[in-house]
C-alpha cells in the first residue's frame, strides 16, 4: 500500500522556501520557521507571493515533490513536476479510449453514479442525525429525486446524456444545500453556486475546498501515469485537467461539502473571518484558511472503508486508489472503471 505523505501549505505571504541538505527550510523575514526532511512530503501549495529557490524546484523534481503555486485566494496558476511517470502504452490507451465513445459514456456513468450516491448520503445523513433542526420535506424530496436520476442514469445512451443527468443532480443537491447548514444559519446563507468569484461565505469555502482536492487527484493521476489533462466526462478545453476534474466528482460532496458543513456547523469558522471585495467576491482571511487547511489534512488521515478493494484506507489515499484503478482498467487488467461509493 502507497504510503499518505503529506502536503505542506505556504500561505505567508513574503515566505521563502529552500533547499538545505536533504530537507526543504521555509524563512519568513530572513528568519527559519521550519524545517522538513523531504522524504516526509508529497508535494508543496504556495499561496501568493511566495518564492521558491531554483534549488529547491530542482530537488522537489528529483524526489518527485510536487510544487504548485496559486493565488492568494486559491486559484490555480502553475505547477513544478518532474519528469512524466509512468509507462507511455498506458497514456496511449487513455487517449485511445477517450476517443471512444461508449467508453466515454461508460466512465463517465460510472463516475456519476457514485457522485449522486454521494451527494444523497450526505443529505441522508443530515436527515438521519438532525431530523429536528432541518427540513426534512425538502431533504426527503431532494433523496428520493436523487435516487430517480441514479436509476435514470443506467438508461443513459451517450456521454451527454451522462452530462445531463450530472447538471440536474447537481441542481437538486445544491437547491437543499442550505437546509444542511443546521448552525450559524444567519451568517452563513447559500442561495446557489457560484465559482469565480465566489459570492458568499459558503461558496468561497467550497471553492478552496475544491481547488485542494484537484490538486491531489491531479498529482495523484499524475503518479500512476495518467495525463490529468484528457478525461472522460468533462471535454477537453486547454490548461484544464479535464481527467482530474472527473476523477474528484466522486469525492466533492463527501469530502469536500462535509468538510465544510462541519467547519460551519461546529463554528470553527465564523462570517468575522471573510471579507467582501469591490468586484463583489468574498474571500477567506489568512486565519481561516489556516483552519480549512489544517482540518483538511486532518481529514485526510480519517480512515474509511474501500468496498471495491475491502480494506480500510486513509482518506487521502482514495484518490490514489481510484486513479490506480481507473488506470488497471484503461490497461484492460479489469472489465469497467469501480468509482468510490461512501458507506
Amino acid at each position: 500500500m502507497r504510503r499518505l505523505l503529506n502536503t505542506l501549505y505556504v500561505g505567508t505571504q513574503g515566505s521563502y522556501l529552500r533547499k538545505e541538505g536533504e530537507t526543504i527550510v521555509v524563512e519568513q523575514n530572513s528568519e527559519r520557521v521550519l524545517q522538513l526532511p523531504i522524504h516526509t512530503l508529497g508535494g508543496i501549495v504556495a499561496f501568493g507571493n511566495v518564492l521558491c529557490s531554483p534549488f529547491l524546484l530542482g530537488f522537489c523534481a528529483e524526489r518527485d515533490v510536487s510544487v504548485s503555486f496559486m493565488s492568494e485566494h486559491g486559484r490555480f496558476l502553475a505547477a513544478v513536476r518532474g519528469p512524466v511517470s509512468g509507462n507511455v502504452l498506458l497514456r496511449r490507451a487513455q487517449y485511445r479510449k477517450a476517443d471512444d465513445p461508449w467508453v466515454m459514456r461508460d466512465v463517465a456513468k460510472n463516475i456519476i453514479s457514485a457522485k449522486l450516491a454521494n451527494s444523497r448520503l450526505v443529505i441522508n445523513r443530515t436527515l438521519r442525525d438532525h431530523k429536528d433542526k432541518v427540513n426534512t420535506a425538502a431533504l426527503s424530496d431532494a433523496s428520493t429525486q436523487l435516487s430517480r436520476y441514479l436509476q435514470q442514469l443506467e438508461r443513459t445512451k451517450s456521454a451527454d446524456e451522462v452530462r445531463g443527468v450530472e447538471g440536474i443532480g447537481a441542481a437538486i443537491y445544491f437547491n437543499v444545500f442550505n437546509h444542511l447548514i443546521i448552525d450559524q444559519k444567519t451568517d452563513f446563507i447559500f442561495s446557489e453556486r457560484s465559482r469565480r468569484p465566489p459570492r458568499d461565505e459558503v461558496n468561497a469555502l467550497l471553492s478552496f475546498t475544491y481547488t485542494l482536492i484537484a490538486h491531489d487527484v491531479r498529482s495523484a493521476l499524475e503518479t500512476v501515469g495518467l495525463d490529468p489533462a484528457v478525461g472522460f466526462l468533462h471535454r477537453d478545453r486547454p490548461g484544464r485537467p479535464g481527467l482530474a476534474l472527473d476523477l474528484m466528482e466522486e469525492f466533492r460532496s463527501v469530502i469536500a461539502d462535509r468538510l465544510v458543513l462541519s467547519l460551519i456547523n461546529r463554528r470553527q469558522v465564523t462570517r468575522a473571518g471573510f471579507k467582501h471585495a469591490e468586484n463583489g467576491a468574498v474571500i477567506m482571511d489568512d486565519k481561516t484558511r489556516k483552519i480549512l487547511l489544517v482540518e483538511y489534512q486532518n481529514r485526510k488521515q480519517t480512515e474509511v472503508f474501500h468496498p471495491y478493494i475491502e480494506e480500510k484506507i486513509k482518506i487521502g489515499l482514495l484518490f490514489f486508489i481510484q486513479a490506480n484503478l481507473l488506470a488497471r482498467y484503461l490497461r484492460g487488467d479489469i472489465d469497467g472503471y469501480p468509482p468510490f461509493f461512501w458507506r
